[in-house]
C-alpha cells in the first residue's frame, strides 16, 4: 500500500495520516492500537499509541465483531452525522455492558476495562431525545439525562452561559 517516497510523521499531517488510517482498517482486521501503530510503521510513518488513540477517536472508529468474534476496528461510514441503528445499539449494549445504575438525571454504565468508549460511541451516535451527553472512562461511562420539562437553572446554567459565550455559540434557547 506504500506510496512513492517514506513517508514521515513530521512530513505527513493529521489528515492524511487519519486517511491512511482510514485505509488500513479497511484493508486489515486491526484488533488493537499497537498493531494498527505497526500497520502505519510498515507504511513509512512513526506514530504513537496515543496518537492513534485520538486518531481513532476522531475518525468515530468502533470496535465491532469480526467473522471469527474477534474485535476489531472500524469506521462507520459519516460517524458524526449517521444515526445509529438500535439494532447496533442493541448489540453494542449487550457485548459490552455489564452493569447499569442510574441517580437523579445520570445513568452509570459499567464495562469491561477499556470498553467506556465503545459504548459512549455507539450511544452518541444513537442521537437518543433524552441524552445529553456522555463522559467515558476506562470502564465506566456517565451517561447525562436531558429533561426538557425541566428547565436548568442556578449554577450549571450560569456556567453553561460563560462557556457558551467563550466558544462565541449563541445564548441558550429558553424552554
Amino acid at each position: 500500500m506504500s506510496t512513492a517516497g517514506e513517508r514521515t510523521a513530521s512530513r505527513m499531517g493529521r489528515t492524511q495520516r487519519q486517511h491512511l488510517i482510514t485505509q488500513l482498517l479497511d484493508a486489515h482486521r486491526v484488533s488493537s492500537q499497537e498493531q494498527l501503530v505497526e500497520l502505519l510503521a510498515a507504511e513509512g510513518v512513526t506514530s504513537t499509541q496515543a496518537t492513534v488513540s485520538r486518531d481513532l477517536v476522531d475518525l468515530g472508529a468502533i470496535k465491532v465483531r469480526a467473522g471469527a468474534g474477534e474485535p476489531v476496528y472500524a469506521i462507520p461510514e459519516l460517524p458524526h452525522e449517521q444515526r445509529a441503528p438500535d439494532e447496533h445499539l442493541r448489540r453494542v449494549f449487550g457485548d459490552w455492558v455489564v452493569q447499569v445504575a442510574a441517580t437523579d438525571n445520570l445513568v452509570v454504565l459499567r464495562t469491561p476495562p477499556g470498553s467506556a468508549h465503545v459504548v459512549g460511541s455507539a450511544l452518541d451516535r444513537a442521537a437518543l431525545p433524552s441524552v445529553a451527553g456522555t463522559v467515558a472512562g476506562d470502564d465506566t461511562l456517565f451517561v447525562v439525562v436531558a429533561d426538557p420539562d425541566r428547565p436548568v437553572t442556578g449554577p450549571a446554567a450560569a456556567l453553561a452561559d460563560h462557556l457558551r459565550d467563550l466558544a462565541g455559540l449563541n445564548p441558550r434557547e429558553e424552554r
